[in-house]
């Protein structure tokens, strides 16, 4: 069995793969605080409510955003696991050439999207993760990581507004029934909503006309669902795509 983790400044992803097949995934709160035992007790209680034998578990893949826990994920590899984890980075092997001016500042989880996008469907395409930011990346139909946008992602924003206009409330991120909102909250979510898709659109769009070739659009991440209902640029939404990344990195790197 192979362990990954997919840590988001919010939350981190945990699946488990048995050979091709991904048999398990939680959503734990992502806390810089909790200490590699803490969260190695998380990650057991987890096992043992899906009756997985941790003992099973071979090897360990993680791509983190918050470098500041990376000592304790790699203290439960080795400490739950017996295992050294492979850390997505520079010098682990991808399958695709980076064309970033550094690829170095080139975020974990955008890659490991990249990857999973690229070998599922092809290029050239385009890659939304709708997290705690809004990312969209760009592949070509060589394979090769052109680059792409970073947005504040709908949550934060939505946050923001809250923490700014003392009269707003907090509210469900869901679409409203019509977009002329006829109280706070409704109104609220219209602009939210549908102001994020037209950002979507609008990005989606203009990257299209500096791309070569019909460009596929996927999305993933916690909110791709409600946006991709509204707009039609979008059009595949995969839930999993940066836990199928990790194994796929992983796969690659195995040797």
């Amino acid at each position: 069995m192979i362990l990954v983790f997919d840590v988001g400044n919010t939350n981190m992803v945990v699946g488990v793969y048995q050979e091709d097949k991904l048999l398990t995934h939680w959503r734990i709160r992502t806390d810089t605080l909790r200490t590699c035992d803490e969260y190695g007790m998380i990650i057991k209680a987890l096992f043992d409510y899906q009756q997985i034998e941790m003992k099973k578990v071979k090897a360990v893949v993680i791509s983190s955003v918050v470098p500041s826990l990376m000592a304790e994920l790699e203290g439960l590899s080795y400490k739950y696991f017996s295992c050294r984890p492979l850390v997505i980075g520079p010098g682990v092997k991808t399958g695709l050439a980076i064309k970033y001016e550094n690829p170095r500042e080139v975020g974990a989880d955008r890659v490991v999207n990249a990857v999973a996008a690229y070998h599922k469907y092809g290029g050239p395409l385009i890659i939304v993760d709708f997290g705690t930011a809004t990312t969209f990346c760009v592949v070509n139909e060589q394979g090769e990581y052109l680059g792409g946008a970073i947005a504040p992602g709908i949550a934060v924003a939505s946050d923001a507004l809250v923490a700014k206009a003392a009269k707003l409330p907090r509210v469900e991120l869901v679409k409203p029934r019509t977009l002329i909102g006829r109280n706070t909250v409704a109104s609220m979510q219209a602009g939210i909503i549908y102001g994020f898709v037209g950002q979507v659109e609008g990005i989606i769009n203009r990257m299209k006309k500096e791309i070569e070739g019909r460009c596929k659009v996927v999305a993933t991440g916690g909110l791709a669902k409600v946006i991709a209902q509204e707009t039609d640029v979008i059009e595949i939404v995969d839930d999993f795509l940066t836990l199928e990344g990790l194994h796929l990195i992983y796969e690659i790197n195995r040797g």
